[in-house]
């Protein structure tokens, strides 16, 4: 059985866009192969294609969306990025780090960015 059958059968008629993005990208190459570019785990990406993860998906489809669906948003550091690369900074924006001008940079920007105003509100973590 594919992986975009699999999704179907466990999402049913509902299945969103995300979703079947990714299970075509599985099928494409693999499972485990699609968790290591998106940084997770081939048990993540199983229990999302069989509608089994238990916690907040907003991660994930976001990481989805930018890596296999070319979505973008724009930044006002970085103009139009992924939304796999706003997430990426979004996530460290939680701790301040002066590593270098960069994160420094992206540290405040992603603080005062609507977008991430938006995430917390919704009750997401960073």
């Amino acid at each position: 059985m594919s992986a975009i059958d699999t999704a179907r059968e466990f999402w049913g008629e509902g299945i969103p866009d995300w979703v079947e993005a990714l299970a075509q990208a599985c099928d494409r190459t693999s499972q485990n192969k699609v968790a290591q570019e998106i940084g997770r785990s081939g048990s993540l990406v199983s229990n999302i294609l069989r509608a089994r993860y238990p916690a907040d998906t907003g991660v994930v489809e976001d990481l989805v969306r930018g890596h296999f669906m070319a979505q973008t948003v724009e930044c006002p550091v970085m103009g139009t990025i992924g939304k796999q690369v706003c997430r990426k900074w979004r996530g460290r924006a939680n701790r301040f780090e002066n590593v270098n001008h960069q994160y420094v940079t992206m540290y405040r920007a992603c603080n005062r960015c609507p977008l991430h105003k938006e995430v917390e509100d919704a009750g997401e973590t960073r």
